[in-house]
């Protein structure tokens, strides 16, 4: 069976399931979409990973990719090959060097670990025939709306941090880390960054 290769081209709040996030895959080269909702815990690893953000202590799928380094396993590619009753099944293609082998898990799990590993990811043309959607253009912003938004984080996050200085912005980013505040970081490295170009 062909593979088709995928990217990660957005990921957002779940508007129809509390709790959960639509993590959305796109054909390379294609129209087509591959929308899969997923866990908060696994959108958080996914969104650090991609946002390249530091948590002050190591998350599970970087444990995942710290242990596989020490016994030199390396994961080549993620591939999504199946779909069941709305339930998407994944696996890992690892290699040692010397063995290949397919390890079976929950393709959050696989994604979180393919960002880590910058390996690709696939599927198969039956299941995005079955479970993709065209879009014309990209409706999806990446990255946005990685929790619901409440009436207090609709105003611009970054006005309040345009009255501090670039040390105390430094500051409350490494504290924001510490915390292990994301959004928050994420919001605070983007008015450095805003700075910077400006």
């Amino acid at each position: 069976m062909k593979k088709i290769k995928l990217d990660i081209v957005g990921l957002s709040y779940s508007q129809t399931q509390s709790g959960a996030y639509a993590l959305v895959l796109g054909e390379v080269n294609g129209r087509r979409r591959l929308p899969i909702i997923i866990g908060s815990f696994e959108a958080q690893a996914i969104a650090i990973e991609i946002e390249k953000m530091t948590p002050s202590r190591p998350l599970t799928h970087d444990l995942f990719k710290s242990l596989a380094a020490n016994y030199h396993i390396n994961i080549q590619e993620v591939i999504i090959y199946n779909l069941v009753d709305g339930i998407f099944y994944a696996k890992l293609i690892c290699s040692d060097g010397k063995k290949t082998s397919e390890i079976d898990a929950r393709t959050s799990d696989a994604i979180a670990l393919a960002v880590r590993f910058e390996c690709p990811i696939y599927t198969y043309e039956f299941i995005l025939a079955s479970a993709g959607i065209v879009i014309e253009g990209n409706e999806f912003v990446f990255l946005e709306n990685i929790e619901p938004q409440t009436e207090e984080k609709v105003a611009s996050p970054t006005l309040n941090y345009s009255s501090l200085s670039e040390e105390e912005l430094k500051i409350k980013l490494k504290d924001a880390l510490a915390d292990e505040a994301y959004e928050k970081a994420a919001n605070i490295r983007d008015e450095l960054s805003r700075r910077k170009s400006s």
